[in-house]
């Protein structure tokens, strides 16, 4: 017979796994949690970053369905997983259709998917568009803040492309403190153009609201350039519309041509990412062979180990991260249950015995 000590600490029970409810989270729900609490949300990404940039996530590369019949169309698996106070898995499954554009319907869709940490099932199918834009947002607004440090606060903001995304970029910068004296608008839809500044009229954050001819005189006049297109190839190329050191919000990621690059101080999201699919740090990659003109990532900038330069362009290039996807995602699933309007889909999980 084995003695027992009677001195050591009971062993701990682990709780019995159950299936978690299966619930639906509606775009409107998803717009409630966000809506007005930029500041949280860029906090949110910001401990995000700093999870992924300590390895306590898993983000593998982003997985292009692209369509023979549809060229300028595409839908993106971006799957992830996050560690920290709130561990989470889960999907990301965004289109992109331009040609919506036209029929009146927005360019982008979206689900994103959560799975249980403990059993891998999922909990949640959640509409997304929204989380993905507000992501992005936040990215966009935490790295201006950033990158502005040790600069003159960028006082002039010129957006080329004016769809969703950059109306929650400006969302986000307004909701972060940001306001500007002027504001520039720059897009190749004259009614796209025109509805964007319609938005601006009714902020009181814009400053001067001015629709720009070209890209050309948009960048020359603007502090801060944010990069919100559809753009499948670069269509910036002459490198003296930087002469001022702007700095520049590349979301779209493809609008820059490498000679640009590499007359910047370039930070990306992640670097393995951001140097796939022909995006315009990936062009530059192929050019010169190597990386050396990435200067680090947004993380290595938050903890101090990259302090960008006031006399050159600062070029932000991110290719996006589902780990955001899902740290928003979460939060809002977890406001959608604090307010009591889950809506749980009964008996999803229906087959449970293993032998019936």
């Amino acid at each position: 017979m084995t003695a027992v000590d009677s001195t050591a600490p009971e062993s701990v029970v682990a709780a019995p796994l159950t299936v978690p409810p299966f619930a639906v989270v509606s775009g409107a729900q998803v717009q409630q949690a966000l809506q007005g609490r930029e500041a949280q949300i860029m906090d949110l990404v910001e401990a995000t970053y700093r999870l992924h940039g300590a390895g306590d996530s898993v983000n593998p590369p982003s997985y292009f369905l692209r369509f023979p019949d549809r060229p300028s169309s595409r839908i993106i698996a971006l799957p992830s997983s996050i560690g920290g106070p709130s561990p989470v898995d889960g999907l990301k499954w965004i289109s992109s259709f331009p040609t919506n554009i036209a029929a009146g319907i927005p360019r982008a869709s979206a689900v994103l998917i959560l799975n249980d940490h403990d059993t891998g099932y999922p909990f949640a199918c959640m509409e997304s568009s929204i989380i993905s834009a507000a992501r992005t947002a936040a990215s966009a607004a935490l790295a201006a803040d950033r990158l502005s440090r040790g600069r003159p606060r960028p006082m002039r903001v010129g957006f080329i492309g004016v769809g969703l995304i950059a109306r929650y970029i400006h969302t986000f910068l307004a909701g972060t403190g940001w306001s500007f004296a002027e504001t520039g608008v720059f897009d190749l839809s004259a009614d796209s153009a025109a509805g964007f500044r319609g938005y601006l009229e009714q902020t009181d954050t814009a400053g001067r609201v001015t629709v720009h001819d070209s890209a050309e005189e948009l960048i020359r006049s603007s502090d801060l350039v944010v990069f919100a297109t559809v753009a499948g190839e670069p269509h910036v190329h002459d490198v003296s519309w930087f002469d001022h050191n702007p700095l520049v919000l590349h979301v779209s990621l493809r609008d820059l041509a490498p000679e640009i690059l590499l007359a910047s101080t370039n930070i990306v999201d992640d670097v393995e990412h951001c140097l796939k699919a022909n995006t315009s740090p990936h062009l530059v990659e192929q050019l010169t062979g190597n990386r050396d003109f990435l200067a680090g990532t947004l993380d290595d900038v938050l903890a101090g180990r990259v302090t960008v330069p006031a006399d050159r362009p600062v070029v932000f290039s991110p290719f996006g991260l589902g780990v955001l996807d899902l740290a928003v995602g979460k939060h809002v699933y977890d406001e959608v249950v604090r307010s009591g309007e889950l809506h749980v889909v009964e008996d999803f999980f229906h087959e449970l015995r293993r032998y019936g």
